[in-house]
């Protein structure tokens, strides 16, 4: 079973890269918005769909799922814990507002310039320091518990759901997501 878990770690890893490629387009057309030039919004409430679509349905509720197992198992690496569930929340309540600021402006209702670029940044950056930290602390802990041996982790418990833009099949709506992915990549 370690070697799930092992395998689970490596696609929430998996799952950081990817959401870091979202936070750049977020970032760069957010920039746009800030230097006065036309953005696009369509894009912007697509990345935010993704990741209230993925990141907060699946990813985080895995990683909840974790590290409610790591407590049980080694409280000694567990101290810290409580941030965990409070700063998915937070950033699922921000990134649902973000989304549907972008679907609003692309419906043609006004929003500030600086109110929009200043949610955006701000999501942008709470969920950067979240993942750094995962990568730099939890994640670490958890690598230690693998190399302990300790397998009392039930992988069908996890939360179940396929990312419909880094998975085998793009799902339908994120295909012009995908396209400017790509852009960026190859740029």
């Amino acid at each position: 079973m370690s070697n799930d878990l092992k395998r689970v770690l490596e696609e929430l890893r998996q799952d950081h890269r990817n959401i870091a490629m979202m936070l750049d387009l977020l970032e760069r057309e957010s920039s746009r918005i800030y230097d006065g030039e036309e953005p696009d919004y369509e894009l912007l409430h697509d990345v935010m769909q993704y990741m209230t679509v993925y990141p907060d349905t699946v990813h985080h509720p895995k990683e909840d799922r974790i590290y409610a197992e790591l407590k049980v198992a080694r409280p000694d690496l567990s101290g810290g814990f409580a941030r965990i569930t409070v700063d998915h929340r937070n950033i699922a309540e921000q990134g649902i507002q973000l989304r549907d600021e972008f679907a609003s402006i692309d419906s043609g209702v006004m929003v500030r310039r600086k109110t929009v670029v200043g949610n955006s940044l701000r999501y942008v950056n709470m969920l950067r320091s979240h993942m750094q930290w995962e990568e730099l602390d939890l994640f670490r802990r958890i690598e230690e518990m693998i190399a302990e041996g300790h397998t009392d982790f039930d992988q069908t418990s996890y939360p179940q759901g396929t990312d419909p833009v880094f998975g085998a099949e793009v799902e339908l709506q994120f295909g012009r997501l995908v396209q400017s992915i790509e852009q960026s990549i190859s740029e």
